[in-house]
């Protein structure tokens, strides 16, 4: 014998999934308007954000990651470019044995490089910018720092050579410390898949580690042109006890994990209702630690720039959001057609606005 709800349950049920997209519409919080590329790690209970006005570098700090948007928020400018690199972008914050680093790239177009500054804590007087000998010495931006299971690593985007530049490619080389590289450059990532084209160039940038609940590393990235609403976030997943510095031990999700375009997302994530084009994003990890991210399904707190709905995507309408995410277990990410294993099953992550 079954049972039928009354008439009026249904009809609530409808009135809710109506009203859920506008209730969604207000989730998005923007900690900061016209603003880019935010990076931001977790010291003692205090949330510091680095960033570029193009020829300087600044840092805030804040006890909440919201408060990092404050009007009156502590804002010290820790670096200004008296050499003339030219064009400063993206730096990133991260600490390393007690010290705090910064990368940045620097340069004119075709010269831009990456180079590194440090200090005793994030808001004490910074040393002298220190290029970055990366293998290849070829066009570079939006490099990271980390250590993984004890090894040092650097991941940044960047052309195969000046002449062929086509394509934004995630490289990847090992780190004797946060400012000396060794040994070769290396491929993890390049912008092959449909979801990934429609720009020229094709791009992979903005990556951003981190170790998921069962030890995996993990490499988010944004995908797609960021002067376009087609920009999101992906995800490199490196297989268990995979070499990071080979390309075939690392799995990509099958679409974007965050965006705004439902064509381009991956099976089973939905593309966002209140902001357009999100994407170079930031874990806020404490001590910048890859390891230090919490597990289950508790929301994390994270940070990323994108639009507004309605809003006509262009740069300077990019503005930092807060977000939160999941790890979400059990995601086959499958290949077809290259060595190794055509699938690869752990955690993924579900954003939210």
């Amino acid at each position: 014998m079954s049972s039928h709800p009354p008439p009026l349950i249904p009809r609530l049920l409808s009135l809710l999934f109506l009203l859920l997209p506008l209730f969604s519409l207000t989730l998005a919080a923007k900690v900061r308007p016209n603003a880019a590329d935010p990076s931001i790690i977790k010291v003692n209970n205090t949330f510091y954000s680095a960033e570029s006005d193009g020829g300087a570098i600044w840092v805030r700090e804040s006890t909440t990651l919201a408060g990092l948007g404050a009007p009156n928020v502590r804002r010290q400018r820790v670096w200004s470019d008296t050499a003339n690199h030219g064009d400063v972008w993206a730096p990133e914050i991260t600490t390393d044995l007690g010290r705090t680093y910064i990368h940045f790239s620097a340069g004119r177009d075709a010269a831009h490089r990456m180079y590194v500054i440090s200090a005793d804590a994030p808001l004490a007087p910074y040393s002298r910018e220190t290029k970055l000998m990366l293998p290849g010495d070829q066009w570079a931006i939006d490099g990271i720092f980390f250590v993984y299971e004890g090894q040092g690593w650097f991941v940044w985007s960047g052309w195969e050579s000046e002449a062929r530049n086509q394509e934004q490619t995630l490289y990847i080389c090992r780190m004797d410390s946060p400012s000396e590289p060794v040994g070769e450059r290396h491929v993890i990532s390049q912008p092959r898949e449909p979801w990934e084209q429609g720009d020229n160039p094709r791009i992979n940038e903005g990556p951003e580690a981190i170790v998921d609940p069962d030890g995996q590393l993990h490499i988010v990235y944004s995908a797609n042109g960021s002067w376009d609403n087609k920009y999101c976030l992906a995800d490199l997943r490196l297989k268990r006890g995979g070499d990071p510095r080979n390309v075939w031990d690392w799995y990509k999700s099958n679409g974007c994990l965050f965006g705004s375009h439902q064509d381009r997302m991956m099976e089973g994530w939905d593309a966002t209702l209140a902001v357009d084009g999100p994407g170079h994003h930031t874990f806020a990890l404490v001590d910048g630690e890859v390891h230090k991210s919490p597990g289950g399904k508790e929301h994390i707190e994270f940070m990323f720039h994108a639009v507004d709905k309605g809003t006509p995507y262009r740069w300077e309408n990019r503005g930092w959001y807060a977000g939160s995410f999941v790890w979400w277990g059990a995601t086959t990410y499958r290949r077809a057609n290259v060595p190794g294993e055509n699938s690869n099953t752990g955690y993924s992550f579900k954003f939210f606005e």
